[in-house]
């Protein structure tokens, strides 16, 4: 048993300015004041204990890329990731070659984790549209059919927890209709405000990385990024680098979205960690330089952000508190996946997936299912 004390604690209903945490793989008591028991001590020093990071939407990083088939790369992965202080994430494909995308969802579902806990799969396209292609392959992209999507969560064993689609190529309505138990997400599309409602109807429930690839907003044709903010049957997510996204238009979607519909993610690529420098991403050169990934054409290419940056971010872009910010973070992502009842919050019963940050929320000490995995001073 481990404990936890000296921490600013952010539960599910409340804040605990100086308290503590008792846990082994679960939690087993949440309190304030001085602890007196008999556990292994971790003092937080007065620092910010959150529920580890979720990151629905992420290529790679530290030299890793999804893409790459391989146990040693998503090894790679999920033990670098922890720095940032995510604890559990959907590796994220790319619009690639059927069996290249194949082979990545059986690698995928035949790994073992011994850092940050995969919760499922990400298939970003193919089922995209060849207009608004992105740092995407456009000689990849396909029409979506049942079958290609039984024959893809077949390779995933039945893994695949979200898929962004263009919703309004042909077959995207009858396969967002018959995969209720799939998240589909609205990205790389060029789908009207009328035909991203309609989608709702049909069963979309979310935006994939919000104000990039998909239709913009002018005042006679409000186009996807309107239906994003207004339609509550829609979550979104958004990369928060300040370069996907202008602060203030961060701040417009948050404000219209509101706590519970919203969601940080990364897109990050390869290059995340590595510094400044040449990378790939898709079979393509990306040249990073500080924040930015890009094409050779300058078009984006992903992003290197880190979650606990991400958070930042939020909280100077739209002025939120961290009592509100920090469900953007992991709460809704667990909400929207399922396993809320495990992950997501700090509550007592639910699995010890903690980061301890600073007030500059720099990450001092994630833990993963009880076991602290990654120490900044070590």
């Amino acid at each position: 048993m481990k404990a936890i004390i000296n921490a600013k604690i952010y539960t599910e209903d409340k804040v605990i300015d100086n308290g503590y945490i008792v846990f082994d793989e679960t939690i087993v008591e949440i309190n304030e004041g001085t602890y007196k028991g008999e556990a292994d001590i971790i003092d937080a020093r007065g620092n910010i204990l959150l529920p580890g990071f979720i990151d629905i939407h992420i290529h790679g990083g530290y030299g890793a890329d999804s893409m790459d088939a391989t146990h040693e790369s998503l090894d790679k992965l999920t033990k670098g990731i922890l720095i940032e202080g995510t604890t559990s994430f959907l590796p994220t494909t790319m619009t690639e070659s059927i069996p290249r995308i194949k082979l990545a969802l059986e690698n995928i579902a035949s790994f073992e984790s011994k850092g940050a806990e995969i919760l499922g799969v990400h298939l970003e396209g193919p089922f995209i549209s060849e207009f608004k292609v992105g740092a995407q392959d456009p000689q990849f992209v396909i029409r979506p059919t049942i079958d290609m999507i039984n024959s893809f969560s077949d390779a995933a064993k039945q893994q695949i927890k979200i898929i962004t689609i263009a919703p309004e190529v042909e077959g995207a309505s009858e396969a967002i209709a018959h995969f209720n138990h799939i998240i589909f997400s609205a990205g790389h599309t060029i789908a009207s405000f009328d035909e991203m409602n309609k989608a709702v109807e049909h069963g979309l429930r979310h935006i994939t990385h919000l104000y990039n690839a998909a239709t913009g907003f002018t005042h006679r044709e409000p186009g996807a990024f309107a239906a994003a903010w207004l339609n509550d049957g829609l979550n979104t997510e958004c990369i928060v680098d300040g370069v996907h996204s202008h602060p203030a238009a961060v701040k417009i979607a948050y404000r219209l979205k509101g706590r519970d519909k919203f969601m940080v993610i990364t897109d990050a690529m390869r290059a995340k960690g590595l510094g400044d420098g040449e990378s790939e991403l898709g079979g393509q050169k990306v040249n990073v330089v500080g924040n930015e990934a890009r094409l050779d054409d300058g078009t984006l290419a992903g992003s290197v952000l880190k979650m606990n940056d991400g958070l930042k971010n939020f909280i100077a872009f739209t002025d939120e508190s961290l009592e509100n910010a920090w469900r953007v973070m992991s709460y809704n992502q667990a909400v929207a996946l399922g396993v809320d009842d495990r992950i997501g919050s700090i509550k007592i019963g639910k699995q010890a997936d903690l980061v301890l940050l600073d007030v500059e929320f720099n990450v001092l000490s994630t833990v993963k299912r009880g076991y602290s995995i990654y120490n900044r001073e070590e």
